[in-house]
């Protein structure tokens, strides 16, 4: 499904929207990033691959600041946005999360109608007219590949909806407040096959319009969707590169027992 990529090719022909340099975050006395420099291409899929515990969703919410939740967390390091630190004082959180899309590994629909689900971000940027909410709605609805199915029930609770159809509607919302980037914390990881595979192929089409930055556990899933891969383990970053020769050439003995099934701690490169 991929095309085959060198690594000079998606790095000149792709600027990378997000970068990462030196990024060090721990929560108390446990590091769980340890010195991170990497640059995230744009209009590419970037997977996050490695076991449990190894940071991968720290690195995804240190991108929108949603470590900042967290109690004791301390980061040190710069993460770049079009050039400008996110981690500077004066940065807007509110504007910066505005550009970060977010699906989590459960969909987390609000308590409101489908319809306001996807009004809700625009209404709150300051976006009143019914008539321009009423084609937002619409537009990002059929983007996310839920209108035929939910059209004729806009005022319906959004928590009546299916589980995929949940997840297809916080896309929606999400895509709604255009956003610059979508991540995604393990989003297909509660659904069924056939939702996963409707999620899986928005992202292909999305792609082409996004930087998307997806963590996920499942590397049939990375071969499918990523064109660049990065894998993590405990807080280190291992390996990354173009998916194709991550996933099917990798250089680090680390990343082919992984890969493999077969994870040793002591696999040195």
């Amino acid at each position: 499904m991929n095309v085959e990529y060198r690594m000079e090719e998606i790095q000149l022909e792709a600027f990378p929207h997000i970068q990462v340099q030196h990024l060090t975050v721990a929560y108390g006395g446990h590091v769980a990033l340890d010195d991170i420099s990497i640059d995230i291409p744009e209009r590419c899929i970037t997977a996050i691959i490695g076991p449990s515990g190894c940071g991968k969703t720290t690195l995804l919410k240190s991108f929108n600041r949603l470590i900042d939740l967290q109690d004791e967390v301390t980061v040190k390091g710069r993460i770049l946005i079009d050039g400008e630190d996110i981690y500077d004082p004066r940065t807007d959180v509110s504007a910066l999360r505005k550009k970060m899309g977010l699906l989590s590994q459960r969909p987390q629909v609000l308590p409101m109608s489908i319809y306001d689900n996807v009004a809700y971000g625009c209404r709150i940027h300051g976006i009143k007219s019914r008539r321009t909410l009423d084609k937002i709605v619409e537009r990002e609805l059929r983007s996310a590949s839920l209108w035929e199915e939910v059209k004729d029930r806009l005022r319906s609770p959004a928590a009546r909806l299916s589980i995929g159809q949940q997840q297809r509607l916080c896309l929606a919302r999400g895509l709604a407040v255009e956003p610059e980037v979508i991540l995604g914390d393990e989003p297909t990881s509660a659904l069924d096959p056939l939702s996963a595979e409707r999620i899986e192929r928005k992202f292909l089409e999305l792609k082409k319009d996004y930087a998307i930055v997806l963590v996920t556990h499942i590397i049939r899933q990375a071969r499918r969707l990523a064109d660049y891969v990065i894998f993590l383990y405990l807080g280190k970053l291992i390996e990354h590169g173009p998916a194709d020769e991550v996933l099917n050439r990798p250089k680090h003995a680390k990343t082919r027992a992984y890969l493999s099934g077969h994870f040793i701690e002591d696999a040195s490169p």
